[in-house]
C-alpha cells in the first residue's frame, strides 16, 4: 500500500517505533488548533524509507472551515533554500565550478565588492572574493533588510530586489556594500536568492525550468512550483499571522508574492509545495542522493552537504548546538539543542512555520506543515514527540 509521497506505509513497530507513543502527537497538535493559535497542521514521520505517521488537524481556511487535506499546498518560504542549494550542488558535481570559485566569474555585479565597517561608520574594500561556498553557508555578508539601526538596512529597504528578473536582483545586491567581509560571520539573508540566479546562469535555462526538469519531475514532486495553477487553487492554504486578541488573522498578501497564486522565482523563499512532495525531496537526501532509481547527487556530495562548515562560535538564527552545512542547519551537539535528536541531523524551516529534519543516524524524517507567520513553539514539541516514539 502506498500513500501520499509514494513511500510504503509501515506499522510503526516494524521500523522500531511505537504506535501508542506516536498517538501522543494528535492531542498536542489538535490543542494548538483548538486554542486558535494555528489554523492547521500536517505532521509526517518516515523511518527506514516507510511512512509511519501522517495526520492532519484543523482547516486550510478558517473562514470557510475547509479542512486541511493531505494534499493541501503550502507556502514553504525558506524551505525553498535547501532545494536551491541541492540544485547548485548538482551543477557543482558536473564540474561547472568549485566551492571556492568567486561568484563574480558568473555575475559581474559582485566584482570588487565593498564592506561596511563595524556599525556602518565607513565603507572599505572586501578582504576577499565572495565565493559559491560563502553563499551556500550564509557567510557572504548579504542579509535580509531589517529595522535595526545600520545604513545597510536603509539600502536594502530602498532596493527593488523583486521588481525584475533574477539578473536585476543580482545587480541590485551587488551595488550594496556587504555587512561583513565574506567568510567573517554567519548572517541569514539573500545568499540563496543569488544561488538561484547562479543556477540560471550556469545551466543556461530559467531557474524555474531547471528545478522542474532536473529535480521536481524526476523525483515525482508534481505540486511544487513557484505558482499554483487554477485547477489546484482549492487546495491552497490561507496564510495567517497572530492577531492582537491572541488568535490569528488572515494575511491578504504574503511576502515574496507577486499575485494571488504566483510568486517571484526566489531561490530563497518562492516555492509552494505539499508535505508529500517535500517528503520525496527529504527521502532522496536520506538515501544519499537517490530515490526510486533516480539519482540527483552522489553519496560523497551529500556527506559534504550535511557537514558543519562554519565556526563553532556562530549559531544559525540562535539555534544552540547547531552549525551550518551547505544549505541546511546541522546538529553538532545534541545536549546543547535542549531537545531529543542525533548529531548530524540536518534541517531548516520556512517563514510560515513549516519545518523538516533529516536524521541519518536514526534513518528518520520529520515534516510539519502549517501557515502561520509568527512564533512556532510547536516545532520543538513535534520533534520530541517523534523521537520519544523510537523503541529500538
Amino acid at each position: 500500500m502506498t500513500v501520499y509521497g509514494g513511500l510504503p506505509r509501515a506499522v510503526p513497530e516494524d521500523v522500531g517505533m511505537s504506535t501508542s507513543r506516536l498517538e501522543r502527537i494528535a492531542p498536542v497538535m489538535q490543542g494548538w488548533v483548538d486554542a486558535g493559535k494555528i489554523p492547521c497542521a500536517l505532521t509526517m514521520i518516515a523511518r527506514e524509507g516507510r511512512l509511519v505517521h501522517f495526520e492532519k488537524f484543523g482547516t486550510q481556511d478558517v473562514a470557510t472551515a475547509k479542512p486541511v487535506g493531505f494534499d493541501t499546498i503550502f507556502r514553504i518560504y525558506s524551505m525553498t533554500k535547501p532545494i536551491t542549494s541541492i540544485a547548485v550542488m548538482m551543477l557543482y558535481e558536473e564540474g561547472h565550478f568549485q566551492l571556492g570559485t568567486p561568484v563574480s566569474e558568473f555575475m559581474p555585479a559582485f566584482e570588487d565588492m565593498q564592506v561596511y565597517t563595524e556599525n556602518g561608520e565607513a565603507i572599505v574594500d572586501a578582504e576577499r572574493e565572495l565565493t559559491v561556498k560563502h553563499l551556500l553557508t550564509h557567510t557572504s555578508g548579504l542579509i535580509y533588510g531589517g529595522d535595526w539601526e545600520h545604513p545597510i538596512n536603509e539600502r536594502y529597504n530602498e532596493a527593488d530586489f523583486y521588481g525584475g528578473d533574477l539578473a536585476h536582483m543580482a545587480r541590485e545586491l551587488g551595488s550594496i556594500p556587504l555587512l561583513h567581509h565574506p567568510g567573517a560571520a554567519w548572517n541569514y539573508g539573500m545568499s540563496t536568492d543569488v544561488l538561484g540566479y547562479l543556477v540560471e546562469v550556469v545551466s543556461g535555462m530559467p531557474f524555474e525550468e531547471f528545478l522542474k526538469t532536473r529535480i521536481f519531475n524526476p523525483l515525482g514532486m508534481p505540486d511544487t512550483a513557484f505558482s499554483v495553477p487554477d485547477e489546484k487553487a482549492d487546495r491552497y492554504a490561507t496564510l495567517y499571522e497572530p492577531s492582537a486578541d491572541g488568535g490569528i488573522q488572515v494575511i491578504e498578501r504574503g511576502p515574496v508574492s507577486s499575485g494571488p497564486l504566483s510568486f517571484h522565482h526566489s531561490g530563497g523563499a518562492g516555492l509552494q509545495s505539499t508535505a508529500a512532495d517535500y517528503l520525496r525531496f527529504c527521502q532522496m537526501l536520506l538515501n544519499d542522493g537517490e530515490l526510486d532509481g533516480v539519482r540527483l547527487l552522489g553519496r560523497k556530495t551529500v556527506e559534504l552537504i550535511r557537514m558543519n562548515h562554519i565556526s563553532d562560535d556562530w549559531q544559525p538564527l540562535e539555534r544552540t548546538g547547531c552549525g551550518f552545512g551547505l544549505g541546511f542547519a546541522v546538529v553538532t551537539n545534541v545536549a546543547d539543542t535542549n531537545s531529543l535528536g542525533s548529531e548530524g541531523t540536518y534541517s531548516w524551516g520556512g517563514l510560515a512555520s513549516t519545518t523538516f529534519w533529516i536524521d541519518p543516524v536514526e534513518d528518520l524524517i520529520g515534516i510539519l506543515m502549517t501557515q502561520l507567520i509568527g512564533d512556532s513553539p510547536f516545532h520543538a514539541q513535534f520533534r520530541v514527540l517523534a523521537y520519544q516514539s523510537i523503541t529500538d
